[in-house]
């Protein structure tokens, strides 16, 4: 019963997918005869996309807290690939990506026709990557990024990289804090973290072998970006996002 369960929710999470190849394959042979597909349709798709793959994961959703209006620079913890789908499912968003998931095997492309912005870390290309996503938050999108820098397994939040939040003083944008857990039987998931070594195709094996589990998404209050420092911003935000994840007991340690 276990593996007919995996095989049934592998052939859903394909046939996503192929849906996904075909959307993106449509706007690349439109592009080449002419037909250009604007930004904003492009972000509108994926999160019609990104929701039907989010739905084909065992995976169930309560989202606390409101979307916002207007553009923000989404901030949140990073535990996992599902993320991406999860968060992007809520709202027509740009993401910003390390580079080595551009050389995923069809899941790379679905997100490079989706506009996103790729890093290489240790690259020294921050400042260019910074003026994009400026560059995107004026132009009225939402954005998301992970500030870690890399995925945790949910029991403990790294530094927040402040230069990342450079974007938001530049173009004058809010941000908007999230704190995203997953948990079992009301303990964290050891299934969902995709961290270390990890390969896509193992996780999304072990992920969709497993039962439900509930993934618990808080949408912070708002930081407003005028007169601050990228390095306020950022403390600002994870303060928030520890306090949401780990109480303020938790937030004092940090500090300390």
């Amino acid at each position: 019963m276990r593996r007919l369960r995996l095989y049934l929710r592998l052939l859903r999470i394909g046939a996503v997918v192929l849906l996904g190849v075909l959307l993106a394959a449509a706007i690349e042979l439109g592009s080449r005869i002419g037909v250009v597909t604007s930004m904003e349709r492009k972000q509108r798709l994926t999160q019609w996309f990104l929701a039907r793959l989010a739905n084909a994961l065992p995976l169930q959703v309560r989202v606390i807290g409101e979307c916002p209006g207007e553009p923000m620079l989404w901030v949140a913890n990073h535990i996992s690939w599902s993320d991406i789908p999860l968060l992007g499912a809520l709202l027509p968003m740009s993401f910003l990506a390390k580079a080595e998931v551009r050389q995923w095997a069809v899941l790379g492309w679905l997100a490079h026709q989706a506009g996103t912005l790729f890093i290489r870390r240790g690259a020294g290309d921050t400042a260019q990557v910074n003026r994009e996503l400026a560059s995107h938050l004026r132009d009225g999108r939402h954005l998301l990024i992970f500030p870690e820098g890399t995925s945790t397994a949910g029991n403990t939040l790294r530094t927040f990289h402040s230069r990342l939040f450079a974007c938001a003083v530049e173009s004058g944008c809010a941000i908007q804090p999230v704190a995203i857990r997953y948990l079992r039987d009301g303990e964290p998931d050891p299934l969902a973290p995709f961290v270390g070594d990890d390969d896509l195709l193992s996780h999304l094996r072990r992920l969709l072998a497993g039962d439900l589990a509930e993934v618990k998404i808080q949408l912070l209050q708002p930081i407003r970006s005028e007169n601050m420092r990228p390095r306020e911003l950022a403390s600002e935000a994870q303060d928030a996002i520890v306090r949401a994840l780990f109480g303020a007991a938790a937030e004092l340690d940090q500090a300390a």
